[in-house]
């Protein structure tokens, strides 16, 4: 059976045929596709958070968790996602590293009712995407063009209640509060000019 979407490389096929699952894994393989189709889209769209896989300029992988209120990731039509981007510590290890490699993995888990689904393909970072004024606070947008989208075996995934959503998680309407590490004294002029707790800071040294 020739393979499809996977391009199934030497390691790959050496645990196939060393566990005899050389038909499963290309069984697997029939059912990957390129597309977003109603499950996946209702998954995704349903996400507050998810896990982005990236690779710097000496191919070593980079693993973030990217948060957000449902909804925050779109799907813009069978082969487009789009995600915002917004403060994070000033880094930009993922969102730099797809100026260098734009190929991507997001891993959505579902850990109230066990199931996740893994999408790979070409990001672009977009400073003027149309977008962007649909998102509070957004830096930016990525969009995502799919390459492969498939569901992973749930089995192992623990079953975890979701207590309460992140107050940092910038709002239309509503204030984002200030993360406290960014008002340590050894932090705040490392700022950027515009981060309001600069002005925070200030205010507070002068009570």
């Amino acid at each position: 059976m020739p393979d499809r979407i996977h391009d199934y490389h030497e390691g790959n096929r050496f645990f196939h045929d060393r566990f005899d699952t050389r038909r499963l894994a290309d069984a697997w393989d029939e059912r990957t596709t390129e597309f977003v189709d109603d499950f996946a889209r209702g998954f995704i769209q349903a996400a507050d958070f998810f896990f982005l896989a990236t690779c710097d300029h000496r191919g070593l992988p980079t693993l973030n968790y990217k948060g957000g209120d449902p909804g925050f990731v779109r799907v813009l039509d069978d082969r487009t996602l789009a995600f915002p981007n917004y403060d994070g510590n000033g880094r930009y290890h993922s969102m730099g590293n797809l100026l260098k490699n734009p190929n991507v993995a997001l891993l959505f888990i579902d850990f109230e009712n066990p199931r996740r689904l893994k999408v790979q393909g070409a990001a672009e970072v977009r400073l003027d995407d149309e977008l962007l004024s649909e998102y509070t606070e957004a830096q930016f947008i990525v969009r995502v063009t799919t390459t492969e989208v498939f569901r992973n075996c749930p089995r192992y995934i623990h079953k975890y209640q979701r207590l309460d959503n992140s107050p940092f998680v910038p709002r239309e309407g509503c204030e984002t509060p200030i993360t406290s590490w960014k008002l340590q004294p050894n932090n705040l002029p490392l700022l950027p000019a515009n981060d309001p707790a600069r002005t925070h800071g200030k205010n507070a040294e002068r009570q």
